[in-house]
């Protein structure tokens, strides 16, 4: 499965508010190992603008939460 994913890093910076996710996720590369960023346990809520157009958008948020 893929999906919009940024980094914890990027969450804290634009001070996105986070929410935490009913059930892990489980991140592996593309040669079946674990990404090494760790489980995705938040997402966050946000807006797109693009040509005009306005939308929103689920992003998943990987990266130690420590």
């Amino acid at each position: 499965m893929v999906g919009l994913v940024i980094s914890l890093e990027f969450a804290k910076k634009n001070k996105f508010k986070k929410k935490r996710l009913e059930r892990l996720i489980y991140v592996r590369n593309v040669n079946s190992t674990f990404n090494y960023k760790g489980l995705i346990e938040y997402m966050v809520e946000v807006e797109l603008f693009f040509n005009g157009h306005k939308k929103k958008m689920l992003i998943d948020v990987i990266g130690n939460q420590k």
